[in-house]
């Protein structure tokens, strides 16, 4: 998850001084200087030649300087000292290291050049997506920006010359075109149509793991409804989230032009109160079946009054090793003509996955994306990218409560130290130009303040925002309190999601719910970079603490 800024400076030509002339106190003898005993006494004539001789020294002092501004002017010193100062023997150290500066520095502009024509022959616009093509990608790029920080380290102490002589900077792009939009055609896009019939439902059930999670279960039991023609139910806040607060529901019925999901209460209205489920065929038959416990379904009978049938599996199935099932799979298993059903939680489900991530997903319809925030969490996040982002800004997601130990338990971990995390986060900001950094993060704050302390380009310190606390003077979150919903725990992480969507590039957490939830909405919306891509993609820690 390689870099340009317009804001880095390029070499000067001008490194070394052209003012730097060494200048000798000349002491002239004093009008009041009296003879000792072994001073020569001269004779009038004598002393008329010393005056001739001192006479032609003061003239040759004072036309030696003029003579040299006379021939720098019209010979050009100038060109001479900044184009062929390799011709030039200099006696002091400081001007040898100067020299070598200038010899290395024009070294580096050479590999920056052919660095760059590598990368816009080779690598721009290639869609390859292979893991050598990927590695090699990533190699190159970090190469440019080692490339680059050299550079800056030894122009560091002449920051008072900001221009070389034709006027380039050490951020400007040299025709190397990174963070493009990424490319949202998807060709022979397939898709099915979602027909329900009116009277056919099936009952979402989502359990495993927070908002995020069941997100994309919701998501893929739309999948299972569309293929199944029947209309989905949405989960009751009483025992899963209060979807309605963080989703448009009627927003997905509008993109397909028909009643093709309800909430809870509208189903239970619909049949009379007699809510029940007819039949539970289990997607998952391990490691339970319809991977639902034994306290869930006393919730949906005694807190919804739903009565429940039998539960069965469909055919046997592990979590833990979902094998890829088709359309086909699933109709065989699932078409059945019972009123109401449940599949169970499908988050895990691996069914035509080159369908589910395609732009806008598997299902035929109008609009970008079926499942986005609702409008007042939707305004509220372009709101506060318009006070404190604006048009160009890096959104990172930076997971770090309870991550660790998943993180270590992955090969490679995915945990990194910040110091090294700060560097991956530098890297991007090298290739984007971007001034602010928006920080969706569960950190402790000393974690965030040692971080925001190394994000540094230029010598200056790139800020990390967060949403800030209330504020009564400030007015982009008023649409919260309006609807009181301002200290709603969901909804303050689908805001979050939201201002990352919105990013220009999107530094995301590898293995994190929450940050391909983030992804999804990027492709759907076509705001996809070519530079978004997880924290220090590519790399493993440089440190990594042992097992308990």
């Amino acid at each position: 998850m390689e870099r340009d800024s317009s804001d880095d400076d390029d070499d000067r030509e001008t490194l070394i001084h052209q003012n730097d002339t060494k200048h000798d106190d000349h002491h002239l003898p004093s009008s009041d200087h009296h003879p000792s005993t072994f001073d020569i006494q001269h004779s009038p004539s004598s002393r008329q030649r010393l005056r001739f001789v001192f006479n032609k020294r003061f003239l040759f002092a004072i036309f030696l300087p003029l003579f040299i501004v006379l021939v720098y002017f019209s010979a050009g010193i100038r060109s001479l000292f900044s184009e062929n100062v390799s011709s030039f023997t200099f006696d002091s150290v400081t001007d040898r290291m100067r020299e070598s500066e200038l010899r290395a520095l024009s070294l580096l502009k050479q590999q920056q050049s052919q660095l760059f024509a590598l990368w816009n022959q080779s690598f721009y616009n290639n869609t390859d997506t292979t893991p050598f093509f990927r590695d090699a990608k990533s190699a190159l790029l970090n190469q440019i920006s080692i490339n680059k920080q050299i550079q800056q380290v030894l122009l560091s102490p002449h920051q008072n010359s900001n221009l070389s002589e034709n006027g380039d900077t050490i951020g400007s792009n040299f025709g190397l075109e990174t963070c493009r939009k990424a490319d949202s055609v998807v060709a022979n896009k397939r898709t099915i149509e979602w027909k329900p019939k009116s009277d056919k439902f099936l009952f979402a059930i989502c359990l495993s793991g927070q908002m995020s999670n069941h997100l994309i279960c919701l998501e893929k039991h739309m999948f299972f409804a569309a293929l199944l023609g029947r209309v989905l139910v949405i989960p009751s806040y009483k025992v899963d989230y209060q979807f309605s607060k963080v989703l448009d529901i009627e927003h997905i019925n509008d993109c397909l032009g028909r009643k093709v999901v309800v909430s809870f209460e509208e189903f239970a209205e619909m049949r009379k109160n007699h809510v029940n489920i007819d039949r539970f065929l289990c997607y998952f038959s391990s490691p339970q079946p319809c991977y639902i416990d034994d306290e869930h379904i006393k919730k949906l009978k005694h807190q919804l009054g739903v009565s429940v049938g039998k539960i069965e599996n469909a055919w046997k199935e592990d979590i833990k090793k979902p094998s890829k099932k088709t359309v086909q799979d699933v109709e065989a298993k699932f078409k059945t003509d019972d009123d109401v059903i449940a599949i169970g939680d499908v988050f895990f489900a691996n069914v035509e996955q080159e369908w589910v991530v395609q732009p806008g997903g598997p299902i035929a319809h109008k609009c970008k994306t079926l499942i986005e925030p609702s409008k007042i969490i939707m305004i509220t996040a372009q709101r506060f990218v318009q006070t404190f982002l604006g048009s160009n800004f890096i959104a990172l997601h930076f997971r770090r409560h309870g991550f660790l130990k998943f993180c270590n338990a992955k090969k490679p971990s995915c945990f990194y130290p910040i110091p090294q995390a700060a560097d991956c986060i530098t890297r991007v900001i090298e290739r984007t130009n971007a001034p602010v950094i928006y920080l969706s993060t569960d950190a402790a704050e000393s974690e965030t303040g040692l971080l925001q302390s190394l994000v540094v380009m230029n010598g200056k310190t790139v800020p990390l925002v967060q949403r800030p606390p209330r504020n009564s003077a400030e007015k982009w979150d008023a649409l919260l309190y309006r609807h009181q919903v301002e200290d709603d725990a969901q909804v303050e992480a689908m805001l979050d999601k939201t201002i990352c969507a919105l990013s220009n590039v999107f530094i995301g957490a590898s293995g994190s719910t929450f940050t391909e939830d983030i992804l999804r909405l990027r492709k759907d919306w076509r705001l996809a970079s070519v530079c978004d891509e997880y924290l220090c993609q590519g790399e493993e820690p440089n440190f990594i603490a042992g097992d308990e």
